[in-house]
């Protein structure tokens, strides 16, 4: 957790009064002419007094507390480290990679490239996005959601990561309170506090599937609460809240005047019957307090491309994007062009996805409660199970003590090959996350190895 900034005029103390920087003296009749500029500050080839411990305090904290607080993203470091295990020659099969196994679509392709040689895309464009690109996402959350906004309550953003934190960096202060429904993203989290807020974490179980009750959130709000962090489908459990949960959430939100960050990435994949409802569509009188984040990563498999958006509000609308223009100005021409041409078109290639998927999930979930000491409930969302380990905790696996998920995965990639991401990732130990996004051959291979090593278990 981060230290605490200090209410009001954070940092004053620091940074000196407002125009003035450490170690730096206004101009005026009260200057202290009898302290030496840290310029002149030597002695005998050594720095002395306020100079010499400046210098210390900013070498011994290279790192600011801040972004030294940062942890690295456990999905992203597990699935490096499968990698680089596949390139020293090792036979290793992934389930930690949260992105679709297929191509992007060829006629988005074929927009980018068309857009590579036309010379209006070699220059800068609007920080917000491309006009063009917003008038299309507009269109399209209103034929894919129903819920209808303007061009000017959006903001393009360089993928769906860009738009979560955009939305916490303008909706916190420091010391609000954001709630986050666990398990999560492992981006949640950072991404509050580096905006200034504290995430407060509401643990749900598989008993429950995954989905957090009213009486949950209302247990853990207090008079800081500012954000419901909402989710659905989920990553990482898959869990789908249903029309009348997703009701009766927002209008508990909207009657304690909270703010919903709406995470929306994966509203095409769900399966068996389950149906997304976005939040401010169940609840209408919500919209002025809620706030959309979607991209086309998932839909249209363009995790790469890096374009996602964020809609709300006009006032926060707008300063999100000024806050982009300082700190990344537009997103790539070229990839808003190929987002364009994505979110105009049709769905016919998530429809194949979700074919796909529904087939791999079934599959995973069947041969994943076929181990001992592993229960996976169904997942109606997303391309993830979520199953629960606990049972292994505190056994023996080939000399080695299971004393927590992160040690057994750790254990089981060195062991059988197999990457998967522990729930510590995601807020709740005693789980794994297991991506079910890549062929069919390769995650019956995998679980199958699964099952041999966990069943050594004793």
């Amino acid at each position: 957790m981060l230290p605490q900034p200090v209410h009001g005029r954070a940092g004053a103390e620091a940074s000196g009064p407002r125009g003035t920087s450490v170690g730096r003296q206004p101009p005026g009749p009260n200057r202290d002419t009898s302290a030496k500029p840290f310029a002149t500050a030597w002695d005998d080839g050594g720095m002395t007094g306020t100079a010499a411990t400046a210098t210390r305090s900013v070498t011994t904290h290279r790192v600011s507390a801040r972004i030294g607080a940062i942890t690295e993203s456990a999905t992203l470091a597990v699935d490096a480290k499968a990698k680089a295990k596949k390139a020293a020659g090792e036979d290793v099969v992934g389930f930690g990679a949260g992105e679709p196994d297929f191509p992007t679509p060829p006629a988005i392709v074929a927009a980018a490239v068309a857009a590579c040689a036309d010379p209006r895309y070699h220059r800068y464009t609007p920080a917000g996005g491309l006009p063009e690109l917003k008038a299309a996402i507009a269109a399209k959350t209103l034929r894919d959601s129903g819920y209808a906004v303007t061009a000017g309550q959006v903001l393009v953003t360089n993928g769906g990561k860009q738009a979560v934190y955009e939305a916490f960096a303008t909706l916190l202060d420091p010391g609000d309170e954001v709630l986050l429904p666990a398990p999560y993203w492992t981006t949640y989290p950072e991404a509050v506090k580096l905006a200034g807020g504290v995430p407060v974490d509401v643990v749900t179980t598989e008993e429950q599937g995954y989905r957090v009750t009213v009486e949950q959130l209302e247990a853990a709000r207090t008079e800081r609460t500012k954000v419901l962090l909402w989710c659905s489908p989920s990553n990482p459990t898959g869990a789908v809240a249903s029309p009348e949960e997703v009701e009766v959430i927002g209008r508990w939100a909207l009657e304690h005047g909270i703010w919903v960050v709406a995470d929306e990435i994966y509203e095409h994949l769900v399966y068996g019957g389950a149906q997304h409802v976005s939040m401010p569509v169940a609840v209408p009188e919500l919209a002025d307090q809620c706030v959309v984040v979607n991209g086309v990563a998932k839909t249209y498999a363009m995790t790469g491309w890096r374009v996602g958006w964020l809609i709300g509000p006009a006032d926060i609308v707008k300063a999100a994007t000024n806050l982009q223009s300082h700190a990344t100005s537009n997103v790539s021409n070229v990839s808003q062009v190929a987002a364009i041409a994505a979110v105009s078109g049709d769905l016919s290639a998530v429809a194949e996805m979700r074919t796909a998927f529904d087939r791999r999930r079934q599959t995973m979930v069947r041969m994943l409660n076929e181990i001992p000491g592993v229960t996976c409930p169904e997942p109606h969302g997303a391309f993830y199970c979520y199953p629960s380990v606990k049972a292994l905790l505190g056994k023996s696996l080939r000399g080695k003590r299971i004393e927590s998920s992160a040690g057994l995965a750790e254990l089981v990639l060195d062991e059988a090959g197999v990457a998967v991401v522990p729930g510590e990732a995601f807020g709740t130990p005693g789980y794994f996350r297991l991506s079910y996004a890549l062929g069919d051959a390769d995650l019956e291979k995998g679980v199958t190895r699964l099952k041999e090593l966990l069943s050594e278990a004793v």
